[in-house]
């Protein structure tokens, strides 16, 4: 029921959806900062965008609890010269990722972290087809802004596709990392997915108490990297 319930509640939105309850996201996809502007409020701190789908964006969340609004918490806490910046799109396949790849290379950022895939995956994309999309993403964003540090969020297929396919798609992520030079960052629902008491009722979507854990699993690969620019 767990999986038949991800697949309906993922795979409903089309690729310029928004996200339910957030205003992180406005018509295309078009990034904006935790004030709710178009641009960061400050060109003295570096920009991590997000790039991703209804989970980045925070489905069913105020607009302050999605993982990336969380991170930018961790971030103050932590004293370092960032600010966040929210572009998740719900119902974003890797091919509505490369559509509008043009207007998020517009935007300002020293840190893109792209979570693409779980659409693929819950629609029986070919794996093959999210490794062509996910390798053009990198290509053309390294072209653009080869000062940007680029994260790649490693996601999963669910079983019900088979082995050779639930297989085939979590190597991708580690393959296409490893063969452009990027960050892996591990799973993101790792904690989370399958476990209803952290999802909601859609049984994909993590509740506040999942969306902490999210954070937390995407901020232990991210904070060294942060770390590591602001020590430049």
């Amino acid at each position: 029921m767990l999986f038949a319930a991800y697949g309906v509640a993922c795979s409903s939105g089309s690729n310029t959806e928004h996200a339910t309850g957030s205003d992180s996201v406005p018509s295309g996809g078009h990034p904006q900062s935790n004030g709710g502007t178009m641009s960061p409020s400050s060109t003295s701190r570096g920009v991590v965008l997000f790039a991703g789908t209804s989970i980045t964006a925070g489905l069913g969340l105020a607009p302050d609890s999605a993982y990336p609004m969380l991170i930018q918490r961790k971030i103050d806490s932590a004293g370092l010269p960032f600010e966040v910046v929210n572009a998740g799109v719900s119902g974003e396949t890797s091919s509505g990722l490369l559509d509008r790849l043009g207007w998020l290379l517009r935007a300002r950022f020293d840190v893109l972290v792209i979570e693409t895939g779980a659409n693929d995956g819950l629609r029986g994309i070919p794996v093959s087809t999210l490794r062509t999309n996910l390798a053009a993403a990198l290509d053309r964003i390294k072209t653009k802004r080869p000062d940007a540090t680029i994260a790649v969020i490693q996601m999963e297929a669910l079983p019900n596709l088979g082995a050779k396919y639930t297989a085939d798609f979590h190597r991708v992520y580690p393959a296409v990392a490893s063969e452009k030079h990027v960050a892996l960052i591990p799973f993101l629902l790792a904690g989370v997915a399958g476990d209803r008491k952290l999802n909601q009722n859609d049984g994909v979507h993590p509740n506040n108490a999942g969306e902490r854990i999210v954070a937390e699993n995407v901020w232990k690969s991210l904070r060294p990297i942060l770390d590591s620019m602001a020590r430049k």
